[in-house]
């Protein structure tokens, strides 16, 4: 059994200060008003912050230790074990390591997102809580909706059990992400790496509007078998209703990276949890000139904070909504830790309560910056950090 004491506390409603929260194996026995005898531990959190630990749903950081470079390759499970030890000192205590399946290489495919790497990451993903490990891994399947190949394997991983979340993505010119076409032919000149000029873009558009598409109906078998199964089903870059409208009748529960503050919201009035790039918040603004992140949190239409391509982004975010837009700061952690659980299948996770998992971290402010002193895992003090001045 362990014991916090002198911990800021943030709960579901509030912000708790001078309870004692106890923990009793994996999980959260009680917030109580005294040390209960025969606690075999006490944590001392010296007034820091105390809050779940952070669930991210979309998070691609696993590539960029297994391919640092183009042509320098690692192993999957030394970069698996590299990325979770980065991951946890950033807050992250379930992730969701996005692999892609592409059908051609108009983005310069990394040689990561093919079948083999995405079925030996699965099987890695899959068995490494059987080995040692510090955090809790999930797979995200993205699928890209040109490649016809992409459902007969979706379909074998569900029934492997080899997936837990899965997208569809569709990064068609003209629409989603890249309605500017402006910004497309930039982005498929930098991927080739050829100079703008050079690229046969208007070729390239003619080929993709005669391109063949996965069906209405394989997308919604997959959505449907997912659900069968326990998982979660998103789309991806959502920007029209009638789009939302149509993946609403596919099965999807999760609208990923909304382009516009509407289409946000009208997201949000089918039912869908949003998701946002933390990334965006610190940037203050999209990368690739879409919704603002911080914008869309204050209108109310944005659940979920994840990583994306940065992990530190969900820490400081989580905490810069909060200092600089002034909201509550249990409603904007809810959007890194309890409203992800839930949109995942994952209830006993992200929240400080009786009977939840206990995945915590104590969080100080430093120089105006949060800092993660104390992370724990399964009810385990997994991590401990004091910074020095």
């Amino acid at each position: 059994m362990i014991a916090i004491k002198n911990g800021r506390l943030v709960l579901p409603d509030r912000v708790q200060d001078g309870k004692i929260l106890v923990l009793a194996d994996d999980r959260i026995r009680g917030i109580e008003d005294e040390i209960p005898q025969g606690a075999d531990r006490v944590i001392d959190a010296h007034g820091r912050y105390v809050l779940p630990g952070f669930l991210d749903i979309h998070s691609d950081r696993i590539e960029q230790f297994i391919l640092p470079r183009p042509t320098a390759r690692f192993d999957f499970e030394l970069a698996l074990k590299e990325c979770e030890r980065e991951l946890l000192h950033q807050g992250i205590t379930t992730i969701f390591h996005s692999f892609s399946l592409y059908k051609d290489e108009k983005f310069g495919k990394s040689p990561l997102r093919t079948l083999q790497s995405v079925r030996e990451m699965a099987a890695l993903i899959r068995d490494i809580h059987d080995r040692y490990h510090l955090i809790h891994h999930r797979l995200h399947l993205r699928l890209e909706i040109d490649n016809l190949d992409a459902y007969d394997i979706a379909v074998d991983m569900i029934e492997r059990g080899l997936i837990h979340e899965i997208s569809f993505m569709d990064h068609s010119p003209g629409q989603g992400q890249y309605k500017d076409l402006a910004i497309y032919r930039t982005a498929l000149a930098k991927y080739s790496g050829m100079a703008e000029e050079d690229y046969d873009f208007e070729g390239f558009l003619e080929r993709e509007k005669n391109k063949e598409m996965l069906s209405f109906a394989q997308l919604r078998d997959l959505a449907r078998l997912a659900h069968s199964r326990g998982i979660a089903v998103a789309s991806h870059d959502d920007d029209t209703r009638e789009k939302l409208d149509l993946n609403r009748e596919i099965g999807v529960d999760i609208s990923e990276f909304p382009i516009t503050i509407p289409a946000a919201q009208y997201a949000k009035s089918l039912g869908f949890y949003t998701v946002v790039g933390a990334p965006n918040i610190l940037r203050g603004g999209s990368h690739s000139g879409n919704m603002s992140a911080a914008e869309a949190v204050q209108a109310g239409c944005a659940d979920i904070l994840c990583s994306d391509y940065y992990p530190p982004a969900i820490l400081h975010g989580v905490f810069l909504l909060h200092s600089k837009y002034g909201l509550p700061l249990p409603e904007v952690v809810r959007k890194a830790t309890r409203n992800p659980a839930l949109a995942v299948g994952l209830p006993d996770y992200g929240e400080i309560a009786p009977g939840r998992k206990a995945d915590l971290l104590i969080v100080e402010i430093l120089d105006n910056y949060p800092v993660i002193t104390h992370v724990l895992v399964d009810g385990r003090a997994t991590s401990r950090v004091e910074y020095r001045r």
